[in-house]
């Protein structure tokens, strides 16, 4: 890997990190927040929709300006905005609709990372498979620290200061963008694709199936700390009378999240082999596949059990990650990189939002355990459309994997099918 490439996967990878960071402290702080707001979990919940709203819907306008203006100034536009939002929630971790809006700051510059990391990586890393796996690991790194971080700074200092610490990394973080390479380097044929033989219905096809695992990730990542905080208190009992003495049951939930998406994380490195060995979209559908059920026994278990569903859960739905934005980039036209991805996040995570409203409604109605019963149903239906996709790329070209030297199989390249 040059030198070039490494920096870029490098700083990508912090961005990726702080990105996800960013929006999984709320998470872990919802029940603690039920006591200092005086409001129910649902209502809590519900506080974050515009964070989730904002990352998402961002993505597009932060993936054209990208394409026109590079992705240095926005890298440290995100760290900028993101520290400062950090700090508007701290202060106002107390008033509702002060902390709404901060939470909206914090997504909409946090959405600037997605369209432009993944756009850097699509054009200046040469084994893209393997550079948006071990991208989508830093990312889960940010999964894994952000709920074990914020429950022990929660649990010493309160929520307030789980803030402080959100906003002080993001601005600490603002030097690292002048160390991106001024022109990426270029592996690939710089002519933009122009789709046909299906390729504009398949990549149509593939944002309908990123809309829906939006939907499974955001619902199951703002829900899994509370829900484990719930459900797991035979096995909190037993290990504080092991250790003889009391543990914060949200210290206990964050960790167990914690640890949880550390499987998650394992996944995201499978998932980036995986997408280089097999042909990517049946790796993408299997993945997918495995959901259906891990989700439906969250729904039916508690304590060990549920963390052990849990941890299937999470280790192949964001183990499928590097394999999706792959599929992205090589359906996009090549000079609008930076847009195709500020396209699928929007969908992802604009519309993926959406899970907040749904799954605040489902818990409202029928409880927590029905919102896996709802996620469970959500794969169904994601992998019908990946089967979909699999039938219309047939019809066009193959996306067979790719090695470093040359491809294992015969492929026809999906950047020069006119």
């Amino acid at each position: 890997m040059q030198s070039e490439e490494r920096r870029i996967l490098f700083i990508t990878s912090f961005g990726h990190f702080m990105c996800h960071y960013n929006l999984l402290v709320f998470p872990a702080l919802v029940l603690p927040l039920t006591g200092a707001l005086k409001m129910d979990m649902a209502q809590v919940i519900q506080l974050s929709f515009l964070q989730y709203l904002l990352f998402g819907v961002s993505a597009l306008p932060w993936g054209i300006v990208a394409d026109r203006w590079g992705g240095r100034r926005l890298m440290v536009l995100m760290f900028l905005g993101s520290g400062l939002s950090g700090f508007a929630a701290a202060f106002w971790i107390e008033e509702p609709m002060g902390l709404w809006l901060a939470l909206g700051g914090l997504g909409l510059f946090s959405g600037i990372y997605h369209p432009i990391g993944m756009g850097l990586i699509s054009k200046g890393v040469k084994r893209l498979s393997m550079g948006m796996g071990y991208n989508a690991m830093f990312g889960g790194l940010g999964l894994v620290v952000a709920p074990v971080a914020t429950g022990i700074v929660n649990w010493a200092w309160g929520p307030r200061t789980a803030y402080l610490v959100v906003g002080a990394i993001n601005l600490a973080a603002i030097a690292l963008p002048a160390f991106l390479p001024l022109a990426q380097p270029q592996h690939k044929d710089q002519s933009p694709a122009k789709p046909g033989n299906g390729l504009l219905g398949a990549f149509i096809i593939l944002l309908m199936a990123n809309m829906l695992g939006g939907m499974a990730y955001t619902g199951s990542t703002v829900i899994l700390p509370a829900y484990l905080e719930l459900k797991s208190q035979t096995l909190l009992q037993a290990l504080s009378a092991l250790l003889n003495r009391d543990i914060s049951s949200n210290l206990f939930a964050t960790t167990v999240a914690g640890a949880i998406y550390l499987v998650g994380m394992f996944g995201q490195y499978v998932g980036g082999h995986a997408g280089e060995r097999f042909d990517i979209r049946y790796a993408y559908l299997v993945f997918h596949v495995f959901c259906v059920p891990a989700a439906l026994f969250m729904a039916f278990t508690q304590n060990l059990p549920l963390a052990a569903f849990g941890a299937v859960y999470f280790f192949f739905m964001l183990g499928m990650q590097a394999m999706e934005n792959t599929l992205v980039a090589e359906l996009a036209p090549r000079g609008l990189h930076h847009s195709a991805f500020g396209l699928k996040f929007i969908l992802t995570f604009g519309v993926g939002a959406l899970a907040v409203k749904i799954l605040g409604w489902v818990d409202a109605v029928w409880g927590s355990a029905a919102c896996f019963l709802a996620l469970s149903i959500n794969s169904v239906l994601l992998v019908g459309i990946i089967a979909l996709l699999i039938l219309r790329t047939n019809r066009s070209a193959s996306l067979a994997p790719q090695t470093q030297e040359k491809n294992i199989f015969p492929i026809t390249d999906i950047s020069r099918i006119n």
